[in-house]
Formats: C-alpha cells, sequence, structure tokens
C-alpha cells in the first residue's frame, strides 16, 4: 500500500496570499488618500505659482487666499494618518514621502511670503519644522514612537525646494520691479547654504540635493550684483541690510543631523 506525502504544507502559501492581498488593499486606502491630498496641493501650488508674474503688492493676497486650502490638506493628511495609524510607520512610508516634501515646501513658502512682504512679522522668515508639524497637523521627529510624523530628512528636502523656488523668483522679482527682494533672498539664501554645510548629511539623495545650493547662492548673488552695478538699489540700503530678519536658521537645521 503506498502513501502520498505533501513535502510543503499549502496553507502556508495560502496564509501568505491573505498577507499579500491585505497589503495590496492598505496600499490602494493609501494611494486613495494621496490623490486626495494632491488635489489640494496642486490647488494651493497653482496659487502660490502666481508670486511670479504678479506684483510685490499683491503677494500677500494671494497667500491669504490659500489659507483654507492648508486647512483642507490637514484634513486629508488626518485621513491618511487614519489609514496607517495601526502599521509600523517605515512599512508604508515609502509611498508617501514625497508628497509629504512636496507639502512641506508649500507652507514653507507660504510662510517665506508672509513674512517678508508682510509689515508685522520679524524675525526668521524661514518656519521651524515644528511650525510646519503645526501647520500640516502632524507630529515631528519622532524618535520613540512608531507613528506617522514628518521627518527631519522630509523637512530638508523642503528647505532645499524652496531655495530653488526662491532661486526662480529673484529673477522674476526684477521683472516685477522688485528690486529689493532679491537682495533678501540673497541674505536667505546664503544662511541657508552656511547652515548645511555644517550638517553631517548621510542621506545620499539629500546630500547629493544639498550640493546644488551653492549653485543657488551664485544665481542670486549675479542677479544682487547687477541690480547694485546699475544703481537700481543704493548701495547698503536699509532695505537690503533688513534681510538680516533672516537672523538665524532655526535649531533643527543645526542640530537635527549631527546624531
Amino acid at each position: 500500500m503506498s502513501e502520498s506525502f505533501a513535502s510543503v504544507d499549502p496553507e502556508i502559501f495560502a496564509k501568505v496570499q491573505e498577507q499579500i492581498e491585505k497589503d495590496s488593499e492598505i496600499k490602494e486606502k493609501i494611494r486613495e488618500a494621496l490623490r486626495n491630498l494632491d488635489k489640494e496641493v496642486r490647488k494651493i501650488n497653482s496659487t502660490l505659482s502666481r508670486i511670479h508674474i504678479v506684483p510685490a503688492e499683491h503677494v500677500l493676497k494671494l497667500t491669504d487666499s490659500v489659507e483654507d486650502g492648508f486647512k483642507q490638506v490637514a484634513v486629508e493628511i488626518g485621513g491618511l494618518v487614519e489609514i496607517v495609524k495601526d502599521y509600523p510607520y517605515y512599512k508604508y512610508n515609502g509611498l508617501w514621502t514625497r508628497d509629504l516634501q512636496n507639502t512641506a515646501f508649500l507652507v514653507l513658502l507660504h510662510g517665506w511670503l508672509k513674512r517678508s512682504y508682510g509689515t508685522a512679522e520679524s524675525g526668521n522668515s524661514l518656519l521651524s519644522i515644528d511650525e510646519v508639524g503645526a501647520v500640516l497637523g502632524v507630529p515631528v521627529n519622532l524618535k520613540t514612537e512608531d507613528r506617522f510624523h514628518l521627518t527631519i530628512e522630509e523637512y530638508l528636502h523642503a528647505v532645499i525646494s524652496l531655495v530653488d523656488e526662491l532661486t526662480r523668483l529673484t529673477t522674476n522679482a526684477v521683472t516685477q520691479r522688485d528690486f529689493l527682494r532679491p537682495l533678501m533672498i540673497n541674505r536667505f539664501v546664503k544662511d541657508i547654504h552656511s547652515s548645511f554645510q555644517v550638517l553631517n548629511l548621510k542621506n545620499d539623495s539629500l546630500r547629493r540635493r544639498s550640493d546644488s545650493l551653492k549653485y543657488s547662492v551664485k544665481k542670486v548673488e549675479d542677479v544682487s550684483y547687477d541690480l547694485m552695478l546699475r544703481g537700481l538699489v543704493p548701495d547698503g540700503t536699509e532695505d537690503a541690510k533688513q534681510s538680516e530678519d533672516v537672523k538665524e536658521v532655526p535649531e533643527v537645521i543645526l542640530e537635527g543631523k549631527k546624531e
């Protein structure tokens, strides 16, 4: 009498397939939440991108018009958090990290515009990571808790994107005859570049992107030099010195990557 013996229990792979299907369902829910987030982000980006084509006196109107948009962004991120709250943070964060970087960049741009074009705000023109997290409604730089948060790497990527955008604004501000703005951007970009130089960056993509800051510095320096050379701004103008309102880069940039 012969007997057949199974060398592998088929139930093992049945359970694996079940986990694969469950994982796919979670990923699809995350992608749907990200599509909703992207809709709101694109609306804000479309509005703020107009800073390159409007006169300086209209910039604050643009920033005011997207306030409700950022509130909706926080709602959409909250929906994403609900989906992933029961899973380890790094299991799925690769799906949303780029979206979170882009969203954080818009928060930084919005904050910079309000602080540099407004008259009531004084102090640092760069929002700290905590201020960005507050706008998005998420905790930041969690070290002991395994849950959704804005990482230092995502924040620093957003800062570099801000520098890229302001470098572009340097030239476009001149076309709008906003000759003092390039001087403020010049000082701001130099401060950011100096702060990044003290960081011990181990993230390859972040380190490569930070290397590009020196090119941004060169571009804004060239524009500022041309303005001075053509006499479009007085040498040593007080408004240029006011760019020192960007006094110190928040400590998170100086300390966040020294661990």
